[in-house]
């Protein structure tokens, strides 16, 4: 009997973790905005609030056809703001944020799919403002997180994003340290980062 019980409140609390990711991720918690609406911009390329990090309100595709992403996902943004800015066309216009970095490729090698240069964390090379961000998955984001950098000083780099989190801002910092003349970031999270050629 005591073993019948157990599996209940097993998957009760199950239920409910379920539900309260469910929510967390969909829920729009700063009722100030409204999906869609601007809410920052870099060199002329628009950010829009996305809500809850899951919400999906369809598919962005340029005038010929090229894939930009789910509509106000990261993303999108950052394919748009290279499209846009930067004249730049992925080979491979699909893929999670997380899979824009390829653990298979060393430091400096060119990343075939995205046709962009790729560092690790750490790497020899510095990040630099237009350079991609890239972050690995979490429990609350399976499919991780990918950023502009936006502005770089000595020791600090800036990331602009779209689709940030339900309590993210569009703009947010990170140290960045040299360390046996490499640069890292204090952050396990971070993969990487992509560079147009």
């Amino acid at each position: 009997m005591k073993l019948k019980r157990w599996t209940y409140l097993l998957i009760g609390v199950l239920i409910l973790g379920f539900i309260g990711l469910w929510t967390f991720k969909r829920f729009n918690y700063k009722s100030e905005f409204i999906v869609g609406q601007q809410i920052d911009s870099l060199n002329g390329v628009l950010i829009y609030y996305n809500g809850g990090v899951g919400n999906v309100t369809g598919r962005n595709t340029t005038k010929e056809g090229y894939n930009l992403g789910l509509k106000f996902q990261c993303v999108e943004f950052v394919k748009r703001y290279y499209y846009e800015y930067l004249n730049h066309k992925m080979p491979d216009s699909y893929g999670r944020a997380k899979d824009f970095y390829d653990k298979n490729l060393k430091d400096g090698q060119t990343n075939m799919r995205r046709n962009l240069i790729q560092f690790s964390n750490p790497s020899q090379t510095k990040p630099k403002v237009d350079d991609l961000l890239i972050f690995g998955g979490t429990v609350f984001n399976k499919y991780g997180h990918v950023a502009i950098i936006s502005n770089v000083t000595e020791d600090e780099i800036e990331i602009i994003q779209q689709n940030p989190g339900p309590f993210g801002k569009s703009r947010e910092t990170f140290a960045i340290e040299k360390q046996n003349d490499k640069w890292t970031f204090k952050n396990d999270r971070i993969l990487g980062w992509l560079r147009k050629k």
